[in-house]
């Protein structure tokens, strides 16, 4: 298996604690305490977001970068340009064509996935290949 192939399928692995972390948070804070659906979604992406940080940086991309604050900036900076793709495919998908919000919020998950892993392949860690 070619070394990218190879770092998208842990990022993929990695990914799928993500999409725990995130749904159970948006389901939480949405039907539990009644937030906005997309102040829930934004909550729990963030928060997965960070955990897929240090996931990552340990298990994908086997980073060891002294400088983890500024790696960490990075991958938030990657990870917030991910949120406004996920939000605005939820909106997309549930608002405007009038799909079930965890639907749209699954595929704005897959989306979003896409976006991160090559944006933190070419920029976050990109010193490691």
């Amino acid at each position: 298996m070619n070394e990218i192939l190879l770092k998208f399928t842990k990022f993929c692995i990695v990914g799928g604690s993500g999409v725990f972390v995130d749904l159970s948070i948006t389901y939480l804070c949405k039907e539990k305490l009644k937030w906005n659906k997309y102040l829930s979604s934004s909550l729990a992406f963030i928060v997965a977001a960070s955990s897929n940080y240090f996931l990552n940086r340990i298990y994908t991309f086997n980073s060891d970068n002294q400088n983890i604050t500024t790696e960490y900036f990075s991958f938030v900076l990657v990870s917030s340009v991910g949120l406004l793709i996920n939000n605005l495919t939820i909106w997309t998908i549930h608002d405007k064509f009038k799909n079930n919000f965890y639907f749209s919020k699954i595929i704005a998950i897959g989306v979003a996935t896409l976006w991160n892993f090559i944006a933190n392949y070419a920029f976050t860690f990109s010193s490691l290949h």
